[in-house]
């Protein structure tokens, strides 16, 4: 157990880190933007492009794996949509931002770092594909559902193309996709760029961590209402449980392409669910306390699951 908490301790200490400068310094917002720039549009996509560009091409194409992890998101956003609705009195809007905060997990900013100590460069693919195709689900979801409640303007066409605009030019998936090309084609940066790409790799975790610490520390956290506890245990139990057994029923995936969509499914809320809740100006105030809320009580449940997987408890399938 205390070889696991050693593993699982540094990334928290980060955020937790962040989260304390960001209490106690008056951080400027530009200091923040340019660094939450320099890990979304550098040094994630970096890490991405390299280790992708890296593996061989028949790994990329596992839609089994694809359909079950993407099912397990679309199975966790129903139910905590579900309750939104039950609780709220059928508000489609705020349900909307209740299901992304019980599916949507912080696996931009935390999961290359933590998926890949644990696994290693094993866990690169499935850390990637979990990510493009939960962003493309989650992307779609919200401006679908919110044109559905009345609140997105513009025609159809209109949503169709704010859509792709936020699928395609995401810089993590524009990496993962240049990646896929560049493994297809055995494409080899330059011993200067791959260094330049080596170095930008090996900041994204620290920063990205620190700067997720630092954006929950300056989001505003007022009111804990019923609701919120239901929806943490949907995202930190219900998911990763959901995301074990489709897997399982989907079968016979690498053992290192299992734990880490499972671990993957068990993260906190992401903070773009807070920065959508502004967008569409609906439950600001609940989601900026669900990415707070479950990112602390995430310490135990993320520590805990990588105790049943470092401890043999949690067969790779469970139904072998």
């Amino acid at each position: 157990m205390s070889d696991v908490v050693l593993l699982a301790m540094p990334f928290f200490g980060l955020i937790f880190l962040g989260f304390a400068i960001g209490k106690l310094v008056a951080i400027p917002e530009d200091g923040m933007a340019g660094l939450n720039f320099f890990v979304l549009y550098l040094a994630l996509p970096a890490l991405f492009f390299q280790l992708i560009s890296q593996t061989p091409i028949e790994e990329l194409a596992n839609w089994r794996f694809v359909l079950a992890t993407t099912l397990g998101s679309l199975a966790a956003f129903s139910l905590a949509f579900g309750v939104g609705m039950l609780l709220n009195r059928g508000n489609i809007a705020e349900a909307t931002i209740q299901g992304l905060a019980g599916a949507y997990g912080n696996i931009g900013y935390m999961a290359p770092g933590l998926t890949m100590a644990v696994f290693g460069a094993a866990a690169t693919v499935p850390t990637a594909l979990v990510f493009c195709f939960d962003n493309t689900l989650f992307f779609t979801l919200a401006p679908l559902m919110m044109a559905i409640a009345g609140g997105q303007p513009g025609s159809p066409a209109q949503l169709a193309l704010g859509i792709a605009r936020r699928v395609f030019l995401h810089p993590f998936i524009i990496a993962t996709i240049a990646g896929v090309v560049a493994a297809a084609v055995h494409f080899v940066p330059p011993g200067p760029i791959d260094q330049m790409l080596t170095l930008l790799r090996g900041a994204a975790a620290p920063c990205a961590l620190f700067a997720m610490g630092v954006t929950i520390a300056t989001r505003p956290v007022r009111r804990f209402t019923a609701e919120l506890p239901i929806i943490a245990a949907i995202k930190l139990i219900a998911h990763p449980v959901i995301a074990y057994v489709l897997l399982s029923w989907f079968g016979d995936f690498d053992p290192v392409w299992m734990y880490s969509a499972v671990l993957m499914a068990s993260l906190p809320t992401a903070t773009n669910v807070f920065v959508l809740a502004q967008q569409y100006q609906t439950w600001v105030q609940r989601a900026s306390a669900i990415v707070l809320i479950t990112t602390v009580v995430s310490v135990a449940t993320v520590t805990g699951l990588l105790y049943l997987i470092a401890a043999g408890i949690l067969p790779v399938d469970l139904f072998p």
